[in-house]
Formats: C-alpha cells, structure tokens, sequence
C-alpha cells in the first residue's frame, strides 16, 4: 500500500513555478489569496503573456486546479 506525501502549500507553489519557468520562460509570480465573494484563488502571472487564475474550496484545491490548467497547456502545445 502506498502512503500518500501531504505536501505543503508552499511546496506546491514551487512545482508550479518550476514547470511553469521551465516551458514559458520568466514567470513574474505564483500565489494564492482569499476572495470574499469567490474563495481562494491561485494566480500565476508571466512578464510576456496574460495570467492565468484558477479557483478552489481551499488554497490547495485552487493550487491543483491551477497546476491541473497549466500542465494542460503545456500537452496541448507539445501535441501541435
């Protein structure tokens, strides 16, 4: 049986902005805050392109959606 890594916040904002700098170049920033109206929100923001923004019950699930958005770019651009 496999035992499951919890990894921390923190740690998921480097895997992003890892993958992200590794395939669009300069990444201006990584973050998440709390929206009253929306709930977390995860934002990445790139000096060359627009941002991308994913939202999720909590901070964690609004870092996956956005690592989930991210990496489907990324297929999507290697397919073509």
């Amino acid at each position: 049986m496999e035992i499951k890594e919890n990894r921390s916040t923190q740690e998921r904002i480097e895997r992003i902005h890892k993958m992200a700098k590794g395939h669009f170049g300069e990444v201006r920033f990584v973050g998440i805050k709390f929206h009253d109206k929306i709930g977390w929100i995860a934002k990445i923001q790139f000096d060359e392109f627009d941002s991308l923004v994913a939202e999720g019950e909590n901070a964690d699930d609004a870092l996956k959606n956005l690592r989930k958005r991210v990496k489907k770019i990324i297929e999507r651009y290697n397919m073509v």
